[in-house]
């Protein structure tokens, strides 16, 4: 998988292909996003196993953006995020372009609050019919309450 971090720096890691019908990102994506923990990277979201998921080197608002090699058709959206430490409420916003630098259109709003004590897991999946996908951004607003919070993702996958 390529993989850019927003201040310019550049990768390449190969990621084990998904199970299933999903999309092999690794292979035809290239991932942008603004921050990243080490610890934490972004390819383990894309792994067909449990793995530790990816996590922001900062607090606030965070930007993961697909885009694609080639157009492709998308059917269904599945996100995962996990939260065991915090409570926060959260919100994130899925958008889609059919090329890079034109405007995106929202698939999806929503929030969700995560409680140690009762709700770590947030489990999404939506329905779609999408034609010629180029850019996917997923943008995370990790806590609508306090304006900061680390953002963190355990899977996402397309299909």
């Amino acid at each position: 998988m390529r993989k850019k971090i927003l201040d310019g720096r550049a990768a390449e890691v190969d990621v084990a292909p998904g199970i299933y019908d999903w999309l092999d990102l690794p292979r035809i994506a290239t991932v942008e996003l603004s921050s990243e923990d080490p610890r934490f990277p972004i390819e383990s979201v894309f792994d067909a196993h449990e793995g530790v998921g990816w996590r922001a080197n900062q607090d606030g608002e965070q930007l993961l953006r697909l885009i694609f090699e080639e157009p492709v058709r998308l059917h269904h959206l599945q996100l995962q995020f996990v939260e065991e430490e915090h409570e926060r409420t959260q919100e994130f916003a899925i958008r889609w372009s059919p090329a890079q630098g034109v405007s995106l259109k929202e698939i999806v709003r929503q929030q969700w609050t995560f409680s140690p004590g009762g709700s770590t897991r947030e489990v999404e999946d939506y329905a779609v019919n999408l034609e010629n996908v180029r850019v996917v951004e997923l943008f995370i607003r990790p806590d609508l309450t306090a304006g900061r919070g680390r953002a963190t993702l355990s899977k996402w996958r397309l299909a």
